[in-house]
């Protein structure tokens, strides 16, 4: 899960919605990748174990393919460790074959790196620069630098690839921001690529709309679930201070949070109190109380997100436009979900769910300013 998101997601949405592609596959001998690709829209190449060695190549994977798919002329090879792919990458390096009559494109990033070379001669270790003159050092600002690939994407043809290469004949490249190319290789780029396809990645056609509403399933989000009876039997439940911060935050940008439980409890409706909640208890039909809240405040379903936890906050899930579930949520709603987090109930999976809502309501800000800005130049 990257962002809440199978990082193959990320790809998987990024390709079927750039419209260029006859059909969108995953390659794997994998059942758990194939599910989760299924559940994204792509189509499953099981490959044969002969491909799938730890020695194995993604050339190897595609010429399996290409042999069991005659039909198939241009391959592109989209790589699920680079999750800031867009759509418009897609569509303007296909171009580039479609129409420029190109064999091989892929993509790159622009680095402004001066590098050296290390050399081992007898006992010693020396160093040679590699792409600079040391006497005519030229200024950063100014050199254009090189370029150096990605690792998002390769588009062959089936000839050149059957003759196997992956580049080669008539090549272009496609060059990527650098805030679009960050490619997963060791376990310490996972959290810079968290961070950074929250800011850019790819989150669907639809246009974001801010969120005004936002419900939250107590037990088992809010709180651990765990319910502690004092010498008296006095009813106790615990929460986190930093999911109490996360719902003031939401608040503060014009967001109503509303409480939900299935359950009577004194210290829900404290709870409440506390964080200036509407409270709504007892629900035996959340999906009804979410929908009553919804027409009341006369808001859309996009403009709506729910937090839930267990099988009785599924179809809630489902309808708002935002979703999120904590790490250690049931089986149930893991398919019905937008947002998983990292974090479990009672342990700050509200307050990152908070801040999810909040960087989208930034992304949907953005986009409106764009369209405005684009209407006002063009009238």
């Amino acid at each position: 899960m990257l962002a809440g998101v199978p990082l193959i997601g990320w790809v998987i949405r990024a390709a079927l919605d750039s419209g260029v592609f006859d059909s969108v596959w995953v390659s794997t001998d994998h059942a758990k990748i194939a599910e989760v690709a299924e559940e994204f829209g792509a189509q499953v190449h099981r490959r044969s174990p002969k491909v799938s060695k730890d020695s194995s190549s993604s050339l190897d994977a595609i010429q399996e393919f290409l042999r069991l798919h005659k039909e198939v002329d241009i391959t592109g090879n989209i790589q699920a460790t680079s999750p800031c792919l867009h759509p418009n990458h897609l569509q303007d390096a296909t171009r580039k074959i479609r129409e420029d009559g190109c064999d091989s494109v892929f993509s790159v990033v622009r680095h402004h790196h001066f590098r050296w070379q290390e050399v081992k001669t007898g006992g010693s270790v020396n160093i040679k620069p590699l792409n600079l003159d040391p006497a005519n050092r030229p200024r950063r600002q100014v050199w254009d630098g090189e370029l150096c690939e990605n690792g998002s994407f390769y588009f062959a043809t089936r000839e050149l690839i059957e003759k196997g290469y992956l580049q080669g004949g008539k090549m272009a490249y496609y060059e990527m921001l650098p805030e679009f190319s960050i490619d997963i290789d060791i376990d310490i780029d996972w959290p810079v690529a968290e961070q950074r396809v929250l800011r850019f990645g790819y989150f669907g056609k639809d246009q974001l709309e801010k969120v005004k509403l936002l419900v939250c399933n107590i037990d088992g989000c809010l709180t651990d679930g765990q319910v502690y009876l004092s010498a008296g039997g006095e009813e106790l439940v615990s929460w986190n201070i930093r999911d109490t911060a996360g719902i003031s935050m939401v608040q503060e940008q014009g967001v109503e949070v509303c409480l939900i439980s299935s359950r009577d409890c004194h210290i829900h409706k404290v709870l409440a109190k506390k964080t200036d909640c509407q409270l709504e208890q007892n629900a035996a039909n959340k999906m009804e109380v979410l929908e009553l809240w919804k027409n009341k405040k006369k808001l859309s379903w996009e403009q709506v997100a729910y937090m839930g936890n267990d099988e009785s906050d599924v179809e809630c899930l489902k309808k708002a436009e935002v979703s999120g579930i904590p790490h250690n949520a049931s089986s149930d709603t893991v398919k019905a979900v937008g947002y998983t987090c990292r974090n479990s109930a009672g342990r700050g999976a509200v307050c990152e769910f908070t801040d999810y809502i909040l960087l989208l309501s930034e992304q949907a800000r953005a986009k409106s300013q764009q369209k405005k800005t684009l209407k006002s130049v063009c009238s």
